[in-house]
């Protein structure tokens, strides 16, 4: 059963969807149709940001089935952004 966590008790704004993986990972979650671009690549990894600065010890994914710029990913995996797909 997934465990949905309230993204404004980790200061992200309320349309995010964040989920418990396990005890030390969390996942943000982006369902949609249009791929991320580096655009929005650039504002989930702010949100990573501001979950590691709320939970220091989390580690953070990204979970989605959106497709994603190949630039975008070079900079997760760059970053060490792990990404799932859903």
């Amino acid at each position: 059963m997934t465990q949905y966590v309230d993204p404004i008790s980790l200061g992200l704004p309320a349309k995010t969807t964040v989920e418990t993986v396990d005890r030390n990972t969390l996942a943000i979650v982006i369902k949609r149709k249009s791929r991320i671009i580096m655009a929005d690549g650039l504002k989930i990894l702010a949100k990573v940001n501001t979950i590691k600065t709320a939970k220091p010890d989390m580690n953070v994914i990204l979970k989605t089935t959106t497709p994603i710029c190949s630039k975008t990913l070079q900079l997760f995996e760059k970053k060490g952004l792990k990404v799932i797909r859903d």
